[in-house]
């Protein structure tokens, strides 16, 4: 897990890098940024291979993309063509992730069950919010936290009835599994307990590269739009409306992780851990000598 979380920290490191490059770039004018633009042509970044495996490697979804069907169709030689199927044929990192998460100890219903036990932890934090409204005297007031409750109850709803999170999936609003957004949302939860260190560090990371990704594209737009305004693109697309279109979150692989804090509660309503789940948790890390992706985790 070490060597995982050093390893995602470097590529942050050198997405940040990416990021500031734009600064850069930005000192130049668009007079003289036009000296040098024709060469480019009819290059275009449709044709970055290596962006493009980065993408797939990482998990983005060939249905979430704007021109998902130019993706492989652009690169003209049969071997750039080959590493874009490859890349998306093999598991992406998303795709581990999942599977990951879905190990979390503490998720197994003969066991600490830990979906029920939040779902009885959300329950009685709306009902103590409910309960404190009954005090307040302002009409216009009630109204208004009684709308925010019953907002919060649909979004709780959203993950607690599975088959309501599975129609979601289905619907592409969400990524991940059932069981591995339950595993997130529990590493999020107990983020302070040692067992969850690392697991906590590593889906941070992750939202860190999102993030900067998402940082790299943006940036990228306000290039374009500072250098050539409403002109096409070198390759053909619309150029700033087509960028402008990729700084979304339809372009975030990891957007549920994200996503857990709306399922947050205050501290005092997480279960807390059993003396049999503190073992369990105890007995894990020794046996797997501190590699969480080992076995169970």
């Amino acid at each position: 897990m070490l060597t995982i979380i050093q390893r995602l920290n470097r590529v942050a490191l050198i997405w940040k890098t990416a990021v500031e490059q734009f600064a850069i770039l930005e000192t130049m004018t668009p007079m003289a940024f036009m000296e040098f633009r024709c060469y480019l042509a009819p290059g275009s970044g449709f044709q970055s291979l290596q962006f493009r495996i980065i993408e797939n490697k990482l998990g983005q979804k060939m249905e979430s993309r704007v021109n998902q069907h130019n993706i492989i169709e652009s690169f003209q030689d049969e071997d750039s063509k080959q590493q874009i199927a490859k890349s998306l044929s093999e598991p992406s990192l998303c795709d581990l992730l999942i599977r990951w998460l879905e190990r979390t100890p503490g998720l197994e219903q003969e066991g600490f069950n830990f979906p029920r036990r939040y779902a009885q932890a959300v329950h009685a934090f709306l009902a103590d919010e409910l309960a404190e409204m009954e005090d307040e005297q302002d009409p216009e007031k009630r109204k208004g936290i009684l709308a925010e409750i019953k907002k919060q109850k649909d979004t709780f709803e959203s993950l607690l009835n599975e088959e309501r999170h599975n129609e979601r999936m289905q619907k592409n609003e969400r990524r991940l599994s059932y069981g591995a957004f339950m595993g997130a949302l529990m590493v999020s939860c107990y983020s302070e307990t040692p067992r969850f260190h690392l697991p906590h560090q590593l889906l941070t990371i992750l939202m860190d590269i999102d993030s900067l990704m998402t940082k790299w594209r943006y940036n990228h737009v306000m290039l374009a739009q500072r250098m050539l305004g409403s002109k096409t693109g070198t390759g053909g697309s619309s150029g700033y409306m087509y960028l402008r279109s990729t700084v979304s979150d339809r372009y975030k692989v990891f957007l549920d992780i994200f996503n857990t804090s709306s399922f947050i509660i205050p501290r005092q309503y997480i279960p807390p851990l059993t003396s049999a789940m503190r073992h369990t948790l105890h007995s894990v890390s020794e046996d797997t000598n501190g590699d969480l992706l080992d076995r169970r985790y």
